[in-house]
């Protein structure tokens, strides 16, 4: 069946499940959770069995939709998250009924992410300018809702605020790069543009303009700096559920729209070096904004007391590893290829930071608060929780054997490869900057006295999914093929 239908699917599998939240309030969070979970998953089984465009198509739909293995693996990573989410919501539900009085609304909560999967697995499709528009604003729409969903919380509202506003102008950026674009090539299919693009002569300032102003407008989707500035603030205010959203869907569809935009400047007609070419100008700012992400992010995330402000950091931090494998994939190709590189990242990245923000979730339950010393003594209290987590920030440092490692390594050696060296010694600055950041969730662990000596309760299916998490961590970093296999 074509690939498209998945997202229908899953957009049935929304309105389904509205349904049943308004007429089978019994049901309950958990209800909705499962119900929606098993609909996802049954998507992700079907997922190796749709097919793309056939080559005799002449349907409209295929001019604005892909269908190639990396879409699909991005499709999967959206399924596989938003399933995890979900199950995150569940034990999040306790504290977010503090906060949502006596009208209730946790059902709606737990419906918000499917349809959020429908927006993330467009995207990972979309190959034309008015599709990555629309299917953008699907996924951001439902972000709003989520951030601000505690409408109780002067946090949370707060982090509404400014995720839309924030948001507003990044889409208003990303609006006038389309128009730029579409005046100097006259098309909106990216594949059209990188063709027009390597026939244009004398155009280097409009397309330099063009490309500046979808590079802010992504900037801000997957947390570049200096367009940074609202995700601290949104991941502190956000639920813990939409914060590991941001983290890992968010991100993913973000870059894997980035990475097509990249491509259609740079990938088809190669970079010409050297000699002052747009395509030049390009690469080095895309290396800059790398390398003022890693830095910052990494620095930044030092003095932070706050989990999820020190996880906002570390995500800034990644994306900045990130956009430095995919800088440097130009001009001459690796082995792996330039969104085979982002995508391990990202595929790497989606366990660690799901596990950390799952254990985050059942202790703030536990605890009601958010600060790094409610992990206090945890490897006593809750020597499960403690061990995952131990895991989650191992292979987000990057220690051997874990899968976070593998991720910096090809972006270690994708660097060293283009003989980027002092993009390469501040990349290792940042990976030593984590170490320092992540032992502090350690030491809280194991060095610190627990302040109350109270067990932390861990249901069941939490238990096997974080279980399955870290083993994933694991297991993944001892078998990297798993991960190129599915690429490829």
């Amino acid at each position: 069946m074509p690939a498209y239908i998945l997202e229908l699917i899953v957009v049935g599998l929304g309105l389904i499940l509205l349904l049943l939240e308004s007429f089978l309030p019994r049901l309950g969070a958990k209800g909705l959770a499962a119900i929606g979970s098993v609909g996802l998953l049954v998507v992700l089984f079907l997922l190796p069995s749709v097919t793309g465009a056939p080559s005799e198509s002449t349907g409209i739909i295929w001019k604005f939709y892909s269908a190639d293995s990396l879409a699909l693996f991005y499709k999967g990573l959206a399924l596989i998250t938003t399933i995890l989410v979900l199950m995150m919501s569940v034990v999040y539900v306790p504290v977010m009924q503090r906060y949502l009085g006596t009208g209730g609304g946790v059902g709606e909560y737990l419906i918000l992410p499917v349809f959020t999967c429908a927006g993330l697995m467009w995207m990972a499709s979309a190959n034309d300018l008015t599709s990555i528009f629309v299917s953008l604003e699907v996924v951001t729409i439902g972000f709003y809702i989520m951030v601000a969903y505690m409408r109780r919380n002067v946090g949370s509202l707060e982090a509404g605020v400014k995720y839309l506003i924030l948001g507003a102008v990044s889409t208003g950026f990303l609006v006038y790069g389309i128009a730029f674009l579409f005046g100097v090539t006259g098309q909106t299919n990216l594949d059209v543009i990188s063709t027009v693009l390597g026939l244009l002569e004398g155009q280097d300032k409009i397309i330099l303009f063009s490309f500046a102003l979808l590079l802010v407008a992504f900037g801000f989707k997957v947390a570049a700096v200096p367009f940074q500035m609202w995700v601290p603030d949104v991941y502190q205010g956000a639920p813990t559920p939409t914060a590991a959203f941001l983290s890992v869907g968010s991100k993913a569809a973000g870059f894997i729209v980035l990475s097509r935009i990249v491509d259609a400047f740079l990938g088809d007609h190669g970079v010409q070096t050297g000699d002052g070419s747009y395509q030049d100008q390009i690469q080095r700012v895309l290396l800059v904004v790398a390398g003022a992400t890693i830095l910052f992010g990494s620095l930044a995330a030092i003095p932070q007391t706050n989990f999820k402000r020190l996880m906002a950091y570390s995500s800034i931090s990644h994306a900045g590893f990130i956009l430095l494998a995919l800088a440097c994939a130009y001009p001459v190709r690796m082995d792996m290829a330039s969104g085979e590189v982002v995508a391990f990242y990202l595929a790497a990245y989606l366990p660690m930071t799901m596990a950390a923000f799952f254990v985050l979730c059942i202790v703030r339950s536990s605890r009601g608060e958010e600060e790094i010393s409610v992990l206090d003594g945890l490897g006593k209290r809750s020597p499960f929780l403690a061990f995952v987590l131990l895991v989650s920030v191992m292979g987000l440092a990057g220690i051997p054997l874990t899968v976070g490692f593998l991720g910096k390594l090809y972006v270690f050696q994708a660097a060293l490869d283009q003989g980027h060296f002092v993009l390469l010694a501040i990349a290792t600055l940042g990976a030593a900057a984590g170490f320092y950041y992540y032992f502090k969730v350690v030491r809280s662990m194991y060095w610190n006295a627990p302040s109350d000596q109270d067990a932390i309760a861990v249901g069941t299916g939490s238990r096997v999914l974080l279980a399955l998490l870290a083993a994933a961590i694991i297991f993944l970093g001892l078998n990297q093929g798993i991960i190129l296999g599915f690429l490829r």
